[in-house]
């Protein structure tokens, strides 16, 4: 970022001395508002930009899983076959977009580097509750855009250290913040996703099951939405699964993934040809 007020002497102007917010999106906000990305214009008519879909997180013994698929798609066509959507948020949170992809990431981007600024500003980490409410704020800074059909539509989750609980929170276009129980999915195929969660979710999964169900309800979702894109096993293209548990936030390598498709494949496969599943 540019620093447009420096004095004579070289000095870094007031805003980045004066104690102040531990939140960078608040300090951003008085020093460079045009940085914001709600803040930024965008040219009146119809915008073209890939969107992402679809994201499924669900609560497991210990923590959490969040996954998604790895298509986007720009109106009929697919503008991108292997885009990530799950990223960490910090040590102990996940967060999935689904919604315009471009200001989606740079949303997860400008989030990261909220938490990491708290806590360096204050010296602990955010409560989850608090990693939440932080999010919010930000998406409803997002609305204008949104009001313009780049709408950013996060799945955040994460391992709530004070509870020993994973959880999971859902949100709308205008900050609105909602707490989700068991499991949850947005996007273009979240209703084929929640439907394959209602079925296979169960109290007490371990994070090995939990990765299972969350592919099965990611190869459900892309099999009625064209939108959401299958586990791809011509190019190896899986989706981005993450466990959050109290060791941490941890990518689940393709390997495993591959395994794990392969064996949801061929259980269907088999079901398939015995005239459906048993």
């Amino acid at each position: 970022m540019t620093v447009h007020d420096t004095s004579a002497s070289g000095r870094l102007p007031h805003a980045f001395t004066t104690p102040g917010t531990p939140s960078f999106v608040d300090f951003l906000a008085g020093y460079a508002p045009q940085l914001l990305p709600g803040n930024r214009t965008v040219p009146v008519g119809d915008v073209q930009a890939p969107h992402a879909t679809t994201i499924v997180a669900l609560v497991v013994d210990g923590g959490v899983v969040l996954a998604g698929d790895r298509r986007a798609t720009m109106g009929s066509m697919i503008a991108s076959r292997d885009i990530e959507k799950v990223f960490p948020a910090d040590e102990y949170s996940a967060i999935g977009i689904a919604g315009s992809a471009g200001l989606a990431v740079e949303l997860v981007r400008l989030f990261q580097l909220e938490l990491e600024h708290y806590e360096k500003i204050e010296g602990s980490l955010l409560s989850l509750d608090g990693k939440a409410n932080r999010l919010a704020t930000m998406i409803r800074g997002n609305l204008g855009l949104a009001m313009q059909g780049l709408a950013v539509v996060p799945l955040f989750a994460g391992y709530d250290l004070d509870r020993h609980v994973g959880r999971i929170f859902s949100y709308d276009v205008t900050g609105g913040r909602y707490e989700e129980h068991d499991h949850h999915a947005v996007g273009s195929g979240s209703v084929f996703a929640r439907g394959s969660l209602k079925k296979l979710w169960r109290t007490g999964l371990d994070t090995a099951a939990g990765v299972r169900v969350a592919i099965e309800a990611l190869v459900d979702a892309a099999d009625d939405d064209s939108a959401t894109g299958g586990p791809d096993s011509t190019r190896r293209i899986w989706p981005v699964v993450v466990t959050v548990t109290s060791d941490g936030c941890v990518r689940v390598p393709d390997d495993e993934l591959a395994s794990v498709v392969a064996t949801v494949e061929g259980e269907r496969r088999a079901a398939h040809r015995a005239g459906g599943p048993r």
